[in-house]
């Protein structure tokens, strides 16, 4: 193992300035790519980078910016707010005072902008005092505000391929200061590949931690079962593109399910720490109160909403409050997951008979032909019967007194238990 490597990570040093030097997006920074022929016309649109981790996307923004010769800003969404964005503008504004070109504001992870964050922007894009660049690994439609995104191009990075990472390899070994003055080769080059699942700064990573973890002298050779017993040995506990993100979402759900706050608070915190986007965590939470607490206590299902609302006004780190809040909610509530399974059974059913007909009583007649064809002709209104009830068939014939919905054993579902069986146990057979 070696002790003097650099403390820039490979990964930074070997970022491309040019666009001769960078790696990937052929399609839009080829000869034939559209933001090819942006550069050789010298104008620039405001633009949404949207593609998964590690394939360009900040990188790409600073070269656009040096091509153009434009001034360049970078904000963080996870640690800026309105006033940094305000401080950029009026910055901008004061260079445009002095005929200096539009500069270049460039935000990542802009979907985690929040609203009113993201509202900030509207007038200095509109005007064209800045031009906007954001980059996002989540889709543009739902994360960025129509008024904003309706002002922005949005153009697709793609995962590097095999050959465009092996070549990358290639040119750190030969290029970097550190690397290229020992005797490495690659002899093997599918596990570092593997590890990372096309993202250009995970595999430099590896890479780097490969090296020096096992460099001793002048030379090594890198295969497969080197690179697979070094990154073992040193897999990060969490990582929010891999298979733990799915692990620790999973054990976060089950700790819910399973009613158990403490859980569900540590596998949040985990997340939380680990910059796992907010808004995915709100989304499990939605449909958890859904799924496994629904009408045992129907207040869940608000209260997620809520929490995904709320974090979405105010992002992180703030956002972790009302996160953690709902989680425990849902934690301590009541479980039922009877809505669930009455609706995969009613999807079985369909997927079993999905031509039945609508009952003729239950069908719309807007025109003379549908009544006369008896459309609506058998229906009894409900509310011209007393308690509002009328026993009637609603279900096809070949489906009268079928049972998708059984209420569970809680308070809530023993009240409409009692309804059911004084309405619809002889039908149904409620008990």
């Amino acid at each position: 193992m070696i002790s003097t490597e650099p403390k820039i990570p490979l990964a930074e040093r070997m970022r491309p300035q040019t666009l001769d030097s960078y790696y990937g997006q052929t399609h839009l920074v080829g000869e034939k790519g559209l933001l090819y022929k942006i550069i050789k016309s010298n104008q620039i649109p405001s633009m949404i980078l949207w593609g998964p981790p590690g394939v360009g996307k900040t990188t790409l923004a600073f070269i656009l910016s040096k091509e153009l010769e434009r001034p360049f800003y970078s904000l963080s969404a996870i640690n800026s707010g309105v006033k940094d964005i305000r401080e950029v503008i009026q910055r901008a504004e004061q260079q445009h005072l002095f005929s200096k070109p539009h500069p270049i504001l460039f935000i990542d992870e802009i979907h985690r902008f929040s609203k009113s964050q993201q509202d900030a922007l509207l007038g200095a894009v509109e005007k064209g005092v800045i031009t906007l660049i954001g980059a996002t690994t989540e889709n543009p439609s739902f994360e960025v505000i129509p008024a904003l995104l309706s002002r922005m191009q949005v153009y697709v990075l793609e995962q590097l391929t095999k050959d465009e990472l092996q070549a990358l390899m290639l040119h750190a070994l030969e290029q970097d200061t550190f690397l290229s003055s020992y005797k490495i080769k690659i002899k093997e080059y599918e596990a570092l590949i593997k590890y990372s699942n096309g993202d250009a700064r995970k595999m430099l990573n590896c890479l780097e931690l490969v090296v020096n973890k096992n460099l001793e002298g002048k030379s090594l050779n890198i295969d497969n079962q080197l690179v697979e017993d070094t990154i073992q040995q040193n897999m990060v506990l969490y990582d929010k593109t891999g298979e733990q993100h799915y692990n620790v979402i999973s054990a976060f759900i089950k700790s819910i399910r399973g009613s158990d706050p403490n859980a569900a608070i540590y596998y949040l915190a985990k997340m939380v720490e680990a910059g796992e986007d907010p808004l995915f965590i709100c989304r499990r939470m939605i449909i958890s109160a859904a799924e496994d607490i629904g009408l045992a206590n129907p207040n869940a299902l608000l209260m997620a909403n809520q929490c995904f609302q709320a974090v979405h006004q105010i992002g992180y780190p703030e956002g972790r409050i009302p996160m953690a809040q709902a989680a425990v909610y849902l934690a301590c509530s009541p479980k039922s997951n009877t809505a669930y399974s009455a609706i995969l059974k009613a999807q079985a059913e369909i997927q079993k008979n999905p031509n039945e007909p609508i009952p003729l009583q239950l069908r719309n007649a807007p025109t003379k032909l549908m009544k006369d064809l008896n459309y609506g002709s058998d229906y009894q209104y409900a509310h011209n019967y007393e308690n509002n009830f009328v026993d009637m068939n609603y279900l096809p014939e070949y489906l009268d007194g079928h049972k998708f919905y059984e209420p569970g054993n809680n308070k809530t579902e023993d009240i409409f238990n009692n309804m059911l069986k004084k309405n619809w146990k002889d039908r149904y057979g409620y008990e």
